[in-house]
């Protein structure tokens, strides 16, 4: 990849728009990223925007990342969440010590990763690292990936190893794309893609030095890897996903409107007061969500630069908007799925792929209903004790 490229992703993902917009029949039926869009992307270094500087990434602030993935998403909502999570998961090399990440991924660096936070692994304790055995699912873009990202209970034989408060032991790891066994599981309403396929670790030896737990410090200091922006860095990228899928739908509907009746009127969508009420109502939707969160997570992104005390007040307003913004997404393209009327139900139209992509985006971990509640409380001025918060 160029050094141009790094200094201008945003650029560099619309000049590979016209790649994305040829391949979305393809996309629905190979349910994955055609392999040379996949390395298009991967060359231009958009599936790794957040690898740390110290191991010659470009370490990307996370609004500029948004407008990356955005951009992907208003094209493809299949491919811009494959880059949101390639993305997301490249953040947390972060925790690696630089050098060995050096080693891992190279110089420079390629790092095209797939994987789960959740720990669906075991990971025995072995001379100089671990035994990992397992099956993770919705592993987004594992089809391209190069390096997975498994998290694993640790165990002592047959049972979790216990923490001195008595929660099971968690440690994430990177585990070369190689060793996996690829599960065809990902037969879905949207999202249709992202080859989210299941994948399978069997007993496979990983080195201590490439495991770590995001409650420990990060290895890199810098803001993006403060322990208390993590979730906002990477839950950022799903935010910018929701937003783009929902402009792609807006875009796609004012088109309909401006060439298209109904099956009892011949008169243009465009042309009736109940349409046009209706476009400013899901614009009005889509932009204030859009905004909070701009304004939120770039508030957020300047106390921890700042190095503020007690970020928590901009943590808080940050973490709100990105699952306020995914829910006000669907919002947005159920109006104009609705205003639509029967021109959009036909798979033939790009409408119906915006609307099904969007409602198995808001099914994403950052769009759970209990985000809101730890907001509150953060609010209130109580401190919630998930990650990142």
């Amino acid at each position: 990849m160029s050094q141009s490229t790094l200094s201008d992703p945003l650029a560099a993902a619309i000049d590979l728009l016209p790649q994305v917009r040829a391949v979305r029949n393809e996309l629905e039926e190979l349910r994955h990223i055609p392999s040379a869009l996949a390395r298009a992307i991967g060359d231009a270094g958009l599936f790794q925007l957040y690898l740390p500087n110290a191991i010659g990434g470009a370490e990307t602030p996370p609004l500029k990342t948004f407008r990356v993935i955005e951009e992907f998403s208003k094209a493809e909502g299949s491919v811009g969440w494959c880059v949101m999570i390639a993305n997301s998961v490249s953040l947390f090399t972060g925790w690696l010590a630089p050098d060995v990440a050096r080693d891992m991924f190279g110089q420079p660096p390629v790092a095209r990763m797939a994987g789960s936070v959740r720990p669906e692994g075991k990971a025995w304790p072995v001379d100089g690292g671990y035994r990992v055995t397992g099956q993770w699912n919705f592993a987004s873009g594992v089809h391209h990936a190069n390096w997975l990202f498994c998290t694993c209970t640790v165990m002592d034989g047959d049972s979790p190893r216990r923490s001195a408060s008595g929660t099971p032991v968690i440690r994430s790891m990177y585990i070369p794309a190689g060793n996996a066994t690829i599960e065809d599981t990902w037969s879905v309403v949207g999202m249709c893609g992202t080859g989210s396929h299941d994948f399978v670790i069997d007993n496979v030896f990983v080195p201590e030095a490439h495991a770590f737990s995001l409650y420990e410090p990060p290895k890199v200091v810098a803001p993006l890897y403060n322990p208390r922006l993590v979730m906002v860095a990477a839950w950022t990228n799903t935010a910018a996903n929701a937003l783009g899928i929902a402009r792609g739908a807006m875009d796609t509907f004012v088109e309909l409107a401006s060439h298209s009746g109904s099956t009892n009127s011949a008169t243009l969508l465009r042309d009736r007061p109940l349409v046009q009420s209706r476009i400013a109502e899901a614009e009005a939707i889509l932009g204030a969500a859009r905004a909070y969160v701009l304004e939120s997570v770039g508030a957020a992104w300047e106390a921890v630069c700042a190095q503020v005390s007690d970020p928590g007040p901009e943590i808080a307003r940050a973490r709100l908007a990105i699952t306020h913004a995914m829910h006000e997404a669907v919002r947005a393209v159920d109006v104009v799925f609705h205003t639509a009327g029967t021109n959009a139900v036909y798979r033939k139209h790009p409408l119906e792929r915006y609307f099904r992509d969007i409602h198995v985006a808001v099914q994403h971990a950052a769009g759970l209903a209990s985000h809101v509640e730890s907001a509150g409380k953060a609010l209130l001025g109580l401190r919630p004790m998930d990650l990142g918060w």
